[in-house]
């Protein structure tokens, strides 16, 4: 039995990952280096995916997850801060992959995925605000700089608009694009 190789895109996402990892290593930023190794594990979901759903992605589709990571752990460098849209577009991005997988699961169990791409992307955006809320709060107290940062209500409000436009992007092109996924057995 042999080994598959490597995407080289993967490969590529995976240094650009070791990059930003080494730069928050000098810059002696936890969040930059726990969001690369977070990210770096992601790279391999697309794998998982595959075999667990014996599906197959394609190239796109891996270089759209695989971008989605890269953006989130650059963005901890100094994009998140000094770009006024890095955040939108990740919230966007990442919110469309989580979409994607509802509207896959929905469609293959032949059901209308449009209220349940809303719901779990909204839900689970909130979710993650309230993490990140707690994570960037017990930080502070204990006297750690946060691995995750917020901005306050209106930014929490802004990041939970713009999962919702992933949402709406993945039901307006989820037929297209999902095709691969939708294969009942």
């Amino acid at each position: 039995m042999s080994i598959p190789a490597e995407p080289s895109g993967e490969r590529g996402t995976r240094y650009a990952l070791l990059t930003v990892f080494l730069v928050g290593l000098r810059r002696r930023d936890p969040g930059a280096v726990m969001n690369a190794v977070a990210a770096a594990v992601g790279t391999y979901l697309p794998d998982f995916v595959e075999r667990a759903y014996d599906v197959e992605l394609k190239p796109w589709q891996r270089a759209y997850v695989n971008t989605a990571l890269l953006n989130h752990a650059v963005g901890m460098l100094g994009p998140y801060d000094d770009v006024w849209w890095w955040d939108h577009l990740t919230h966007a991005h990442s919110s469309s992959i989580l979409g994607g997988v509802i509207y896959a699961a929905s469609r293959r169990r032949g059901r209308d995925p449009g209220p349940r791409v809303v719901a779990v992307v909204v839900c689970l955006g909130l979710v993650w605000e309230l993490v990140e809320y707690a994570v960037h709060t017990a930080a502070n107290r204990l006297g750690f700089e946060p691995v995750l940062v917020t901005y306050g209500p209106k930014d929490t409000a802004l990041d939970i608009v713009f999962d919702l436009v992933g949402a709406l992007l993945v039901l307006a092109f989820g037929d297209r694009v999902l095709d691969a996924f939708e294969d009942v057995e």
